[in-house]
């Protein structure tokens, strides 16, 4: 047990307050600091509510999340031999509780497998193709609402996965084609695109367009253009937009086509249409009809 603190002025240990607030321990009577160094070892709170209807309500632990298989909600049984009060249990109450820890985690192994194995390589794909967490944590919601629905019973759990992905990607508006997360996903067009087709018909959703603006941005950052073809490149897309001569065209293939015409404008011609087709994806002769239909129909002086 330790000794009391006595206050070195007056002697006296009755007049002595802590400040958890503060850190400090001082003296009531004299004001003496006698330390401003504790450490507080009370349960850690927190409000991460706004509104005020849950002002009140609060909780401490990592956050909830609906790529973990559990939402991040998971306990377990422990294995200690005491209870909250520090009392020995009896052997038959241990008994009990070591059944109840084995059916506990046998019960949340077989429902939760098949969303365990999905977030697990939701994960995998998280770091490969370098993610947000609002893209992570849409595509697991999608995953969720298409496994109550039935729509992954029968089929391959990484196709519905990849296939929820783009969806999710293709919602938030980050520029991610589908033969990019196929390839990096090691998984074939046609299975992932059956998937996409079945969630965007059962689930309701409602897909919005890509933006080509976008696509631009991230081919030029792959091939390290500057900020000059970059802008240039944007004027064109703006005036293809407008004239409506980007309706019904790849969004990647009309980004890399204005990209390519903006670096012919501005004497940049060490790069061909090759460089540009492999880092957007498509193919040369989409780009040569594209960039022959803009200067058909615009003005690029």
């Amino acid at each position: 047990m330790q000794d009391p603190i006595v206050c070195s002025i007056c002697k006296k240990d009755q007049t002595i307050i802590t400040d958890v607030v503060t850190g400090e321990i001082v003296c009531g009577k004299c004001g003496l600091v006698i330390s401003d160094k504790i450490q507080d070892t009370r349960q850690e709170w927190r409000d991460f509510m706004t509104t005020e209807e849950d002002k009140d309500r609060r909780r401490t632990g990592m956050p909830t999340s609906l790529a973990r298989h559990d939402m991040g909600l998971y306990t377990m049984i422990g294995r200690g031999h005491k209870d909250a009060r520090g009392q020995v249990l009896a052997a038959s109450m241990r008994s009990t509780m070591g059944r109840l820890r084995t059916w506990d985690l046998r019960t949340q192994g077989s429902s939760n497998r098949s969303l365990r194995t999905a977030f697990d390589q939701l994960n995998i794909l998280k770091d490969k193709l370098g993610l947000p967490d609002a893209i992570v944590e849409k595509t697991a919601y999608t995953y969720r609402k298409a496994h109550e629905r039935g729509l992954v019973r029968g089929r391959q759990t990484s196709a519905a996965l990849v296939a929820a992905l783009y969806l999710a990607c293709r919602e938030e508006g980050t520029p991610r084609t589908l033969n990019e997360i196929c390839k990096i996903s090691n998984l074939k067009r046609k299975a992932i695109s059956r998937q996409y087709r079945d969630m965007v018909i059962e689930l309701d959703i409602r897909i919005p367009t890509v933006d080509p603006i976008k696509c631009i941005a991230r081919i030029a950052n792959q091939i390290n253009l500057n900020q000059k073809i970059k802008q240039k490149a944007i004027n064109i897309m703006n005036a293809a937009i407008k004239s409506a001569l980007s309706a019904g065209k790849s969004p990647m293939g009309l980004a890399a086509s204005t990209l390519y015409l903006s670096c012919l404008i501005n004497g940049c011609n060490n790069m061909g249409q090759t460089v540009f087709a492999q880092t957007a994806g498509v193919t040369e002769v989409t780009i040569r009809n594209i960039c022959k239909n803009l200067r058909n129909h615009l003005d690029l002086s």
